[in-house]
């Protein structure tokens, strides 16, 4: 009998894993749908919608964007973890995904246990941007401008748990000096109120503050990366005032849990051929870093990267509202 039952195992796990084989083989065969859940326009929505545009071209089966913006990201990330785990929906979102529910007392889905990672597309060091009102042209000088005017300054984030909200917190205690911080909905009405001097700083990927930089409406006055950027040789690194402070904001797409290893591992290698290419060409000038790898460098990567997150929160008491 005991045999019997054994042999029956092996039988159902060789026709699982012939399933699935049959499954990758013939996927997508279907159009795909790739829920962004924040509003377009954002480095996120750029990023999200260059990767579907090549796997679509890749493939020759539509990758489409859904985007699904609210509750900070919350909402389109929960309507992935409820869907079938069958590839044809999938997130694509920002770390925020991995530390927002760390802020919440009860968080709508498990990030580790309700979805399957399937590749780690990019890291983006943050530029620290302040207006022009404000008299600094670089940390150093930001720093002794708040120690000497306790109370004043104030800096952005664009939203609660965010990796610009992580970041902003990690500076005022690396720096040793206080700040207050402002959460928005959204970098776009941050960005506004900094333009129009409403509120002093803002921490963010550096494709939102570029254009703006650029146009000379507000200063860029150091990145977060552990050194300074190839394409902004210029801009120093917060380390070079801060001694250790390195922060980054990184993408990623994942499926729901359950979903076949051999589809997740084919949208992995898609999406790595992908980084190969036009994408990195056009986003590495603009100081993406992309970080084509496996799977299991993806979960470990966000192991390690939640561990850390975790730390701060608790150090900073962040909280959802």
């Amino acid at each position: 009998m005991q045999c019997r039952n054994w042999i029956r195992t092996l039988a159902a796990a060789a026709l699982c894993a012939a399933i699935g084989t049959s499954w990758a083989q013939g996927y997508p065969n279907k159009p795909v749908r790739v829920i962004i859940p924040f509003p377009p326009g954002g480095t996120l929505d750029t990023i999200g919608r260059m990767l579907a545009q090549k796997l679509s071209e890749q493939t020759g089966q539509s990758f489409v964007v859904d985007s699904r913006p609210g509750g900070n990201g919350l909402i389109g990330a929960d309507a992935v973890a409820k869907a079938a785990p069958d590839g044809y929906t999938l997130l694509f979102t920002a770390s925020t995904f991995t530390i927002s529910p760390m802020t919440m007392k009860t968080p709508p889905f498990d990030v580790v246990k309700d979805f399957q990672p399937v590749a780690l597309i990019a890291m983006a060091p943050l530029a620290v941007a302040i207006g022009n009102h404000v008299p600094a042209t670089d940390v150093k000088g930001l720093v002794a401008y708040a120690k000497a005017n306790p109370g004043k300054l104030s800096f952005a984030v664009g939203s609660t748990g965010s990796a610009g909200h992580l970041s902003t917190e990690l500076l005022k205690r690396a720096g040793g000096f206080d700040y207050l911080v402002v959460p928005y909905k959204g970098s776009a009405p941050a960005y506004q109120d900094l333009l129009g001097g409403r509120i002093d700083g803002f921490i963010d990927p550096i494709l939102g503050s570029a254009q703006h930089a650029k146009a000379n409406l507000l200063k860029v006055v150091a990145v977060t990366s552990k050194n300074r950027l190839p394409s902004m040789p210029n801009v120093p690194a917060v380390s070079e005032s801060v001694p250790g402070y390195e922060f980054y904001s990184w993408y990623g797409l994942w499926g729901p849990a359950k979903l076949p290893l051999e589809i997740a591992q084919k949208l992995n290698a898609e999406s790595n051929k992908a980084l190969a290419g036009e994408m990195r060409e056009k986003l590495e000038p603009q100081g993406l870093l992309l970080t084509p790898g496996s799977i299991d460098d993806f979960v470990r990567f966000q192991r390690e990267d939640m561990a850390r997150s975790q730390k701060l929160v608790t150090e900073a008491n962040i909280r959802a509202n």
